[in-house]
């Protein structure tokens, strides 16, 4: 097909799905700041605080930071202040970054041995092709490239920078439960590091505790979905060949990756499936990795993702989860991060969209003197559910139907799929830059997630039907293009389509989502 004749089959297809997806939806649904040092004046109700978050990782730092600059007096309640050791929030796409800068935290990355990352070569049946960000994107104003590092140090960097803050207390503790008063949050009651049960009182509370959060189930009602399995373990004193770009393997059942995030170590992860977990205990996913992971990674790199295993390197397992983002019925508190709302973390966005809530939630505060008034603050945090959608439900979407994709089948339509996927990634010019903005975070736009996921749909019906169909292909082809029907349009329907293209407070999405993040 040439390009005029695709162009124009991406419309038609992105015209039916998006009538198919709207007919199903149910419609769900002064700039003056104070400084750090600025005296704030004392609350009616004798709260020691503004804000309380629950919470000391990235997300509740950069908000305390961000609103202590905005002269408000934060309590920050962490349940352990040791450095984290996760291998999740590894990797901060280039959206991300950008992001983080308008928080004035972009110098935080710098010093924790961060690793910059360019793009991403990507292995498929002994073929290897490289995938980079645009750098001629004019529209993302920003370097173009992301950063991965270890989570922990980062994160203690960021509770350096907000505790070293006057209007800032940086405790440790763990939250038991929120002090609920006539359906509104006053407060939360925790046990201090010394083991003693007291209280803190605060016109708002945030919670921002992670996807394992205690407190979600007494605001919210949704359930995170378990997904599957990432297996991860790091191979030091080694660095990958072209360590500026991220290694996707199209392995099998999934995915397999390997990213440098430190100068001398490297993240090497791969998906497994519920049911399919191998014991570390009894040395069984050792000989997995050896035996079935090992044999499908490219000659090139093998040894540095054996290194680790042969070395006997700590082995992590963790759950991935998706969750739609729902609001709580009750006043003066918000949920945020992956407490909040979370996606398959194939496309490492995470972080990215925490900030970017972070941004537009500090901007509806940022003109309200007194953070007391309850009917006030549920409007802000309706206004901010409304003008998040279109950049979050874009990223969940993305998401949660790109590791549906890197899914190895025997089914001849999903490998189609599959294989198109990464014809089209990997093709150069319009298709390869466009992806890689939006799997980037410098282009999360609604409408351009679905103008490439029906481009690659038609690209993989167009692979089937080459050069002489027959009756199979065809049927083949129909079933494929069911299936990326039925993978698009729940995810769209989830995130609510019609919040997604036609927010319902469009001028305020406008005015505050491009004000914050000058996207």
């Amino acid at each position: 097909m040439d390009m005029a004749f695709t162009h124009v089959c991406v419309c038609t297809l992105l015209a039916f799905v998006l009538t198919w997806t709207l007919f199903y939806d149910t419609n769900r649904g002064k700039k003056a700041t104070k400084s750090a040092d600025a005296v704030v004046e004392e609350r009616k109700d004798g709260a020691a605080a503004d804000v309380i978050i629950v919470g000391a990782g990235v997300g509740g730092s950069a908000l305390a930071y961000a609103l202590a600059k905005d002269g408000r007096r934060v309590h920050i309640i962490e349940r352990d202040m040791r450095e984290p050791e996760r291998m999740m929030g590894e990797f901060m796409q280039p959206g991300g970054r950008f992001m983080l800068s308008k928080l004035d935290l972009q110098d935080f990355l710098e010093g924790i041995d961060a690793q910059k990352a360019t793009g991403m070569a990507v292995y498929k049946d002994g073929k290897e092709a490289v995938a980079s960000f645009p750098v001629d994107n004019n529209k993302f104003p920003y370097d173009p490239s992301a950063r991965s590092f270890h989570n922990g140090r980062f994160v203690q960097r960021l509770r350096q920078k907000a505790s070293s803050l006057p209007n800032v207390r940086l405790e440790e503790g763990t939250v038991r439960s929120l002090i609920e008063e006539k359906g509104v949050i006053k407060g939360v009651t925790y046990k201090n590091s010394a083991g003693e049960e007291t209280t803190a009182f605060a016109p708002l509370t945030v919670v921002c505790d992670g996807c394992y959060s205690n407190l979600r189930r007494s605001l919210n009602d949704n359930n995170a979905e378990v997904l599957s399995y990432q297996v991860g373990y790091i191979s030091r004193n080694c660095q990958l060949e072209e360590p500026e770009k991220l290694k996707l393997i199209m392995s099998k059942p999934s995915f397999t990756m390997l990213y440098q995030i430190g100068s001398t170590d490297v993240r090497c992860v791969f998906e497994l499936f519920p049911n399919n977990v191998p014991s570390i205990s009894n040395g069984e996913m050792v000989n997995f990795v050896k035996n079935t992971i090992a044999p499908q990674v490219p000659s090139k790199l093998r040894e540095i993702f054996l290194k680790g295993i042969d070395e006997g390197a700590h082995i992590k397992v963790m759950p991935t989860k998706k969750m739609s983002a729902t609001l709580s019925d009750k006043k003066g508190v918000i949920v945020l991060g992956d407490a909040f709302n979370m996606r398959h973390p194939a496309i490492a966005s995470g972080m990215m969209v925490l900030l970017s809530d972070i941004l537009i939630l500090r901007r509806l505060l940022q003109p309200l003197s007194n953070l007391g008034d309850a009917q006030k603050i549920s409007e802000v945090i309706k206004s901010f559910y409304d003008i998040r959608k279109p950049m979050s439900a874009t990223v969940n979407t993305l998401g949660n139907a790109f590791s549906q994709v890197l899914i190895a089948s025997t089914d001849k339509a999903k490998e189609a799929m599959r294989q198109g996927c990464y014809d089209y990634l990997c093709s150069g010019g319009f298709r390869t830059s466009g992806m890689m903005a939006l799997l980037g975070g410098m282009n999360p736009r609604p409408i351009s997630l679905i103008y490439h996921l029906c481009a690659i749909t038609l690209s993989s019906i167009g692979h089937l039907l080459s050069p002489c169909p027959s009756p199979l292909d065809i049927w083949h082809s129909l079933r494929l293009f069911g299936l990326a029907t039925k993978m698009l349009v729940p995810h769209l329907k989830a995130e609510g389509v019609s919040q997604m293209l036609f927010p319902v407070n469009a001028a305020a999405y406008r005015k505050s989502y491009m004000a914050a993040t000058a996207l």
